[in-house]
């Protein structure tokens, strides 16, 4: 769980870095608080989103769970003040590649 929690930090930092929809305006200490409290939200709101949507999600063979995605991180910048993300379109991407990078960096440290 921890190392779960310490993936995530790093992945945002990542993004924040490459993509300029993406800010963080404090510290180490707001990525470990954007950290914590998406993994609260991934935690608690996203399984029951899932389960809400789907139908779509089957429909458009799982593409939707991107878009719940990118909607958690919406609800994280929301919740972190410091935390921003610049509309619906830059939070998709940021959750594509959140995605990808997140595979790749735990593929790398098992």
């Amino acid at each position: 769980m921890l190392r779960r929690f310490l993936l995530n930090a790093v992945v945002l930092i990542v993004l924040e870095w490459a993509l300029p929809g993406v800010e963080v305006v404090g510290g180490a200490g707001t990525i470990l608080l954007a950290a914590a409290v998406l993994g609260i939200v991934n935690a608690i709101i996203r399984p029951l989103l899932l389960v809400i949507t789907l139908p779509i999600n089957l429909l458009v063979l799982g593409l939707f769970t991107f878009v719940i995605n990118a909607l958690m991180l919406m609800l994280t910048a929301a919740l972190v003040p410091s935390f921003v993300i610049h509309g619906f379109w830059w939070a998709l991407l940021t959750a594509v590649l959140f995605s990808f990078v997140s595979v790749a960096l735990s593929a790398a440290l098992d």
